[in-house]
């Protein structure tokens, strides 16, 4: 942040990041982010954009990639749902779609989320970040073994061998052997079946 600051001439821009992260978007960056992406590359806190009335809207994390524009809002029970006013919360619906109208893929993300189900917005972590750029895997994985991971982080869901298949355009037989291998590797757990495994998730 301090490195952005220095960096940014814009007065009104330096503004914010100089007054720093709230609770929320520390807590965020400290037990979800940084543990499972290991750096804060792309990531520009309070950033700024112009809204369709002409004015300036601060997003909490944006990550910016190239030309990708993703944003996590970090949410407050208090301040977003118990306590909200019927024009905020107008005021945050037409918010996100101007956002996503402009090309922003916004993830709204509870605080309560980052303390009650980390290991979920970790996911939601890597799936963002997989929309946009190819994550590193480990070494020792081929080629397909290491696509088929790429493909597991990038969905919110568990996968079926069939649907790793038609991704990699090899056989449903191919793709079992693929996500058994990667269960082995403790990549990845089978989340249904027993004798005919059917579906496997991403393990954090």
């Amino acid at each position: 942040m301090q490195q952005q600051v220095e960096e940014e001439a814009n007065g009104r821009r330096r503004e914010r990041p100089e007054k720093g992260l709230g609770h929320a978007e520390t807590e965020f960056l400290r037990t979800i982010w940084y543990p499972v992406v290991g750096n804060f590359h792309h990531l520009y806190p309070e950033w700024e954009v112009r809204d369709f009335s002409n004015g300036y809207r601060y997003l909490d994390l944006a990550y910016m990639p190239g030309d990708a524009k993703g944003v996590i809002e970090v949410q407050g029970f208090g301040s977003h749902a118990r306590d909200i006013e019927a024009w905020r919360f107008k005021d945050l619906c037409m918010r996100h779609s101007h956002l996503a109208l402009d090309g922003w893929v916004v993830i709204p993300i509870a605080y309560s989320s980052i303390t009650d189900t980390p290991k979920q917005c970790q996911q939601l972590v890597l799936s963002l970040i997989g929309k946009f750029v190819s994550t590193g895997v480990p070494k020792d994985l081929s080629w397909l073994e290491s696509e088929a991971l790429r493909f597991a982080r990038r969905l919110l869901r568990p996968l079926t061998p069939a649907e790793l298949a038609d991704h990699l355009n090899v056989t449903t037989r191919h793709a079992r052997t693929l996500l058994r291998n990667l269960v082995d590797k403790q990549m990845l757990v089978v989340i249904s079946g027993q004798e005919r495994i059917r579906t496997y998730k991403l393990l954090i």
